[in-house]
């Protein structure tokens, strides 16, 4: 049976998916309930198919936006309905099957254990996992973690995790940025600075080949220059906040001894 929650959802934004957002669904429900899907204008016809799962599901919610707006839109579409709902913190998922649902109890659990936290996924990586793309990302942890004084950020790219709503929807409603591929590692690095702790849990990642129902949307040069923007923006942010992140670092330091 499914832990059933007041306080946790787990948020599947999904774009053009393919098939295997279907077992995502189905895994994510056999673990956790509620589950939301935030559709992003996705016109592969598997909006239809959702909401025809969700009319049989009711532990499962489709939300259909009209178009396509990125991954941190349909987020911020979540977190807004969360808010009035009244849920406290989202699990959020990505809905091409690369993420372990088995794992959706155990970070809630953290979750509840530490409200106040972020539980960032540290992702786990076997043979199907592009070299590039693991290569690749080492760069964006180095410099997510310059941005934030190493304040302890794991993975700065990998997309399950579990948010706290209340400070992930401020933060978001202030500023215009971390609508699309930016979303994941502005997100932990902005809620740092909100003074939001990471908590970092280890998490096997799946690649899986087109053959095996696998889809990315990932484009290599459009979202390697989104994230270098993101970076330069994010360095004259922390440019400003450096006293503010010495002084929180000397501060537990001392608090420590």
């Amino acid at each position: 049976m499914p832990i059933s929650s007041t306080t946790h959802v787990v948020l599947i934004p999904s774009y053009n998916p393919g098939r295997k957002v279907f077992d995502t669904v189905r895994a994510a429900r056999a673990q956790w309930s509620p589950v939301w899907v935030i559709v992003d204008g996705s016109n592969d016809g598997s909006a239809q198919a959702l909401q025809q799962m969700a009319a049989e599901d009711e532990g499962l919610q489709v939300f259909v936006l009209p178009e396509n707006r990125g991954k941190g839109a349909a987020v911020l579409h979540g977190l807004e309905q969360a808010t009035r709902l009244g849920y406290s913190h989202v699990l959020c998922m990505d809905s091409d099957g690369q993420h372990p649902a088995e794992q959706i109890p155990a970070f809630m659990a953290r979750s509840q254990q530490q409200p106040a936290a972020m539980v960032l996924g540290l992702p786990v990586f076997d043979a199907s996992a592009p070299s590039l793309r693991v290569k690749g990302r080492k760069i964006s942890n180095w410099w997510a973690n310059l941005e934030t004084l190493w304040a302890g950020i794991g993975d700065s790219l990998f997309g399950f995790r579990v948010y706290p709503v209340a400070p992930l929807r401020q933060i978001m409603q202030r500023q215009r940025w971390m609508r699309r591929f930016d979303f994941d590692p502005e997100a932990v690095v902005r809620l740092c600075w909100h003074g939001v702790p990471p908590v970092n849990l280890p998490s096997p990642v799946k690649y899986f080949q087109p053959a095996e129902g696998g889809v990315s949307h990932f484009n290599y040069w459009r979202d390697n220059r989104l994230l270098t923007w993101m970076h330069i923006r994010l360095m004259c942010g922390f440019a400003l906040r450096l006293p503010l992140l010495l002084w929180r670092r000397l501060a537990g330091k001392g608090a420590a001894r």
